[in-house]
């Protein structure tokens, strides 16, 4: 008797996530539309509710590392004086820029990212957003705003709420001379809305790794993560979400996994390693190793998003994010996400041009692991530069560490 063979697990929602992805840089060639930049973790509601297309630099710099294109290009960048260890994202598209290369012409036939009418950052991830963002304002010629929340912060005080608020509210005269359009509060509701239910799919999609075997990798969810970044506040983001959700929840309901035997249940901590997502997931899969959850990919989930109070609700859901916590409310953050997860290890990425986003500099490995007995292990390398990412030690290590989880 002939022994079946399986089919390899394919999330199936991937081919309309392809086309929608498609479709928004597709877009971007219509020239007629206004467009703004806004940081990956900004405002992005409120300029979709004056009309504005969004282009998200931050997306591109993703997409330079996973085509592995940054490392050829950040060089570039370092010629104007940026150092080559702060954000592997801003130098890259600095380089692509001056370089005028980009994986966009070969996919989508545009020259570049679309020009800006308007750019928008809020530093709530890191400074960096500030130079760069404000360097293209410069060369595009393009009026920037800056949203500047405080940092580090263990619980987001009423006083700051208010303050963020305020900054989101000076941005209205702005947007209305950039876009000739005036402010509409039911608008702006609107957008939140969908962003809302958006976000609240998009977190259900990712609960439902809690689930062994768990229907969604880490690294799926990276791919799957696009349109609740560049989509936010539109139908087409919900409707996304609502498919997927129900694809993941069936073969949760039938008992399919990415994996079909979970030896161990990693979390991954920090960013992905972009030009290493495909090796990496596979690396894993090979030994049986089930990368469940991170803290990334939850940093598209807004709790906090409230239609009825959307200056607010916006100003918390954009200043509580993971990556703007303080030690002790990130620790406090993990150990939750550990025990709902059913974590038996943590891998915290180290990446040598994003402080901001690495966890492991100030003693939180070995602090969860004396605290709740799971296994660490920091690996060193970045999200687009691979020229600090050493392929064979990192596998080693990995290997090693889920013979330990075993």
């Amino acid at each position: 008797m002939e022994q079946e063979i399986k089919k390899p697990y394919k999330i199936q929602s991937a081919k309309i996530m392809k086309e929608i992805m498609g479709n928004y840089f597709l877009g971007m060639k219509d020239t007629t539309k206004k467009m703004a930049w806004c940081t990956s973790v900004g405002p992005a509601e409120l300029l979709r509710s004056f009309g504005f297309e969004v282009h998200f630099p931050e997306n591109h710099g993703a997409l330079l590392g996973a085509t592995r294109t940054a490392t050829d290009l950040i060089p570039e960048a370092t010629k104007l004086g940026y150092s080559s260890e702060i954000c592997s994202y801003l130098t890259a598209d600095v380089g692509s820029y001056l370089k005028k290369q980009t994986p966009l012409t070969e996919h989508y036939g545009l020259e570049g990212p679309p020009k800006p009418d308007l750019i928008v950052y809020n530093t709530n991830q890191c400074r960096e957003v500030q130079d760069w963002f404000e360097y293209f304002a410069k060369e595009k010629n393009c009026p920037v705003f800056g949203i500047e929340p405080p940092r580090y912060v263990d619980e987001v005080s009423n006083e700051a709420i208010e303050n963020v608020a305020a900054q989101f509210k000076a941005l209205i005269p702005i947007c209305e001379k950039a876009s000739g359009q005036k402010f509409d509060i039911d608008k702006f509701r609107e957008t939140l809305r969908l962003s809302k239910e958006a976000t609240d799919l998009w977190k259900k999609v990712l609960w439902t790794a809690r689930v062994s075997p768990s229907p969604i990798s880490f690294f799926d969810a990276t791919i799957h993560m696009g349109p609740i970044v560049v989509l936010r506040g539109t139908q087409m983001a919900k409707d996304y979400y609502t498919t997927l959700l129900k694809e993941l929840e069936d073969n949760v309901t039938k008992g399919i996994g990415f994996l079909e035997v979970e030896k161990c249940r990693i979390y991954w901590d920090g960013m992905p390693i972009w030009g290493k997502l495909r090796p990496m997931s596979e690396l894993f899969a090979a030994n049986n190793a089930a990368v469940v959850a991170s803290t990334y990919c939850n940093s598209w989930v807004f709790d906090a998003f409230d239609p009825k109070d959307p200056f607010e609700s916006s100003a918390l859901a954009y200043t509580e994010i993971f990556i703007n916590r303080s030690e002790r409310a990130k620790e406090k953050i993990l150990k939750g996400l550990i025990k709902d997860f059913n974590i038996g290890g943590m891998i915290f990425h180290e990446a040598k041009t994003c402080f901001s986003n690495s966890n492991s500099r100030f003693g939180m490995p070995l602090r969860l692991k004396n605290e709740l007995g799971i296994e660490t292990l920091v690996i060193e390398g970045d999200l687009c530069d691979l020229r600090f990412y050493s392929e064979g030690q990192t596998t080693t290590k990995i290997e090693t560490f889920i013979e330990q989880l075993s």
